[in-house]
């Protein structure tokens, strides 16, 4: 394609881009990654949702994240969504609210002295990796080890030479399963150990993929929404004071920032036949870039897309994908986001970041957010 992605603050800035690319070329093909894009929102929703054309299946190999539901369609995407889905019914995800705010309030006593954090070293990335981790039954000294994994997946991390994440994540689960099939507990793994799709129990594969994909997804997510709602906040301080004098509005607040600064910035599918869209006719076998960040800056579904307003009604965003593959894990990120800003609301005002220290975005071509975001406050 003519259009080349800038290099220059792409990773903390795509929306100029993304909007040229929706005037110009909503559908293109860039013939450097032998792939299509597509950055309206009409276009993206179908792709992530229209499985009979669009595929997310990985055949890539057979282990860890490509044999998790995330890489899966019907039917079998169906039979084991059906099983995750009881970890995050409604009751299931609000019985964890008081323990996210024990979390919450335990890190910012760790700070609250200093009048100064890191809100991703801090709290961003400690709330969610113990939730989840708390969830599957992972044991807490651990929990650095699944960071630095989780990191290098999406890419925010350089790999190691040599070595594997998913392999090293899959030899970490291959030890934990015997133990807990031995002496089952109250947490997931247990749960997903005795559990059972039309008579079978899943195989050791698509147990290890569903903990790999659990443990990236239920921390990557949540940790990149906090970041983008502090900075999006700090840019808007005056949404900040509204907040603080009406806190019911934190909710509202949380979706724009999903819509305004998407944490996940795109998602890839493949072509099962060949699919007209917007004019563009597509070959079969050929892979789809969906830039959900660009759906949700559509100016033809959301009027002053580039303006970030917490009032916005409706706001039909697809931050956390549509259609089948809709994110298991959105009731949890939204559940610690609005506890997590609850609490620093009602505990510290004029929270600010520090403008000295220049931002620096994940190296993730997925994840749309930041390294780090040192930011200054005051006590209440």
């Amino acid at each position: 394609m003519a259009d080349t992605i800038p290099n220059t603050d792409f990773r903390l800035n795509p929306f100029p881009w993304f909007q040229h690319m929706r005037q110009t070329a909503p559908v293109t093909f860039d013939e450097r990654f032998d792939s299509w894009s597509a950055f309206k929102y009409n276009d993206v929703q179908r792709v992530l949702s229209d499985y009979a054309s669009f595929s997310s299946q990985n055949g890539e190999s057979n282990q860890g994240l490509d044999v998790s539901i995330i890489n899966l369609d019907p039917p079998r995407h169906r039979q084991l969504r059906t099983l995750a889905t009881l970890a995050f019914t409604p009751r299931a995800v609000a019985r964890l609210e008081g323990r996210i705010a024990e979390i919450v309030n335990e890190h910012l006593d760790l700070v609250e002295d200093q009048g100064r954090m890191d809100l991703v070293d801090d709290l961003a990335y400690p709330l969610p990796t113990i939730i989840i981790a708390e969830m599957l039954g992972v044991p807490g000294e651990d929990r650095a080890r699944f960071r630095r994994w989780s990191n290098q997946i999406v890419g925010s991390e350089p790999r190691e030479l040599g070595k594997s994440p998913e392999r090293e994540m899959g030899e970490y689960f291959r030890q934990l399963l015997p133990e807990r099939r031995r002496e089952p507990k109250d947490d997931l793994i247990s749960d997903l150990l005795a559990a059972q799709v039309n008579g079978q129990h899943l195989s050791e594969e698509e147990l290890l993929g569903f903990c790999i994909l659990l443990l990236v997804a239920g921390n990557e997510t949540t940790t990149t929404l906090l970041g983008n709602t502090i900075l999006t906040f700090d840019e808007h301080p005056e949404v900040v004071e509204e907040l603080h004098a009406n806190p019911s509005l934190i909710p509202n607040a949380i979706e724009e920032v999903l819509r305004y600064r998407s944490p996940i910035r795109m998602m890839f599918r493949t072509t099962l036949q060949e699919v007209e869209l917007s004019g563009q006719t597509l070959p079969a076998g050929q892979g789809v870039v969906a830039w959900i960040a660009s759906a949700n800056r559509d100016e033809e579904q959301f009027p002053r897309a580039d303006t970030f307003d917490i009032h916005r009604t409706p706001n039909r965003h697809i931050a956390f994908g549509h259609g089948i593959h809709f994110c298991l894990g959105a009731p949890l990120a939204r559940l610690e986001a609005r506890v997590a800003l609850e609490t620093m609301l009602a505990r510290w005002t004029n929270i600010r970041r520090v403008n000295n220290d220049p931002l620096e975005p994940l190296g993730s071509f997925i994840l749309l957010g930041l390294k780090h975001l040192p930011v200054t406050f005051r006590k209440r």
